[in-house]
């Protein structure tokens, strides 16, 4: 089993970039993770690094999830270039772990928050948690990367995962950017309508009740999976129950909001310097 077996794809095959990469030093690499469970599945892990030798503070990107179990088994290479070129061109190493359930993982979808009756949102937040952890703890050993100053985003599902995985306080992790997180929006395809907004909040209070460092969420106004209402909603619970968040309502993105990772740059460039700098994270 190649429990962290790192199989090196070079950026100078044929002269071209790895596909998702966008900044011209970035040195590409798959890594395969052991999952954390008896599954004997592996997470895929490109990893980009900029110039130089390191050791390099690390920018975790974290994905969304497509609403099929078609869609999620076809989903192996997230691609999140804006904030990628973002994070390198200030140098930093940026990681992409593909969590269990999608891709090349495959098998069982993990983090399902099971049922919208009575959906266990605060669980499903903890298994893709696991996975990010997994990532943290392989990434960790290269000397080429630090476990003193990682930043762990995440988008959609993503930023989700990034809220459970503040109530763990993982070690090295100095802040946490949520973007457009949640779960359980467009039931039935339909725009604004969440399985069950009222579990959400609850969930995110008890996620706030845990967590101790700076959080950052960044939401849009068209966003319609997680309308601003609903957005404002769970970081109140997040930070009545004792979280630290700086929270950010942008105007509208594109055709939704909920692309704001993707498509929002200009919006949410200078809130980010400012965060890495009040961590004191932009040196």
């Amino acid at each position: 089993m190649r429990s962290i077996l790192v199989l090196l794809v070079t950026v100078l095959l044929l002269g071209q970039p790895l596909q998702g990469v966008s900044h011209a030093s970035g040195r590409s690499e798959i890594l395969y993770v052991a999952a954390p469970d008896d599954s004997g599945r592996e997470l895929r892990v490109r990893l980009v690094l900029p110039e130089g030798d390191g050791p390099f503070p690390l920018a975790l990107i974290n994905h969304g999830s497509p609403r099929t179990a078609e869609e999620r088994q076809a989903y192996n290479d997230p691609q999140y270039r804006e904030l990628e070129r973002w994070f390198l061109d200030r140098g930093y190493a940026v990681a992409l772990p593909l969590r269990r359930g999608y891709g090349d993982a495959g098998g069982e979808w993990s983090e399902t928050f099971v049922s919208c009756d009575n959906p266990d949102y605060v669980k499903a937040g903890l298994e893709s948690a696991k996975d990010i952890e997994a990532a943290l703890a392989a990434l960790y050993e290269r000397d080429d990367i630090s476990s003193a100053a990682t930043i762990a985003v995440g988008q959609s599902a993503g930023g989700w995962a990034v809220l459970a995985l503040a109530s763990l306080n993982v070690e090295g992790v100095r802040g946490y950017i949520n973007f457009s997180g949640g779960r359980g929006g467009h039931i039935d395809d339909r725009a604004e309508l969440n399985c069950n907004s009222d579990a959400l909040v609850e969930a995110a209070g008890r996620y706030g009740e845990t967590s101790r460092e700076p959080t950052l969420w960044l939401y849009s106004e068209n966003d319609t999976f997680f309308p601003p209402s609903l957005a404002e909603r769970m970081q109140e619970a997040f930070t009545n129950a004792g979280g630290a968040a700086e929270f950010m309502m942008l105007p509208p993105v594109g055709h939704d909001g909920h692309m704001l990772a993707s498509e929002g740059e200009d919006a949410w460039s200078p809130i980010l310097d400012a965060f890495l700098e009040g961590k004191g994270l932009d040196e």
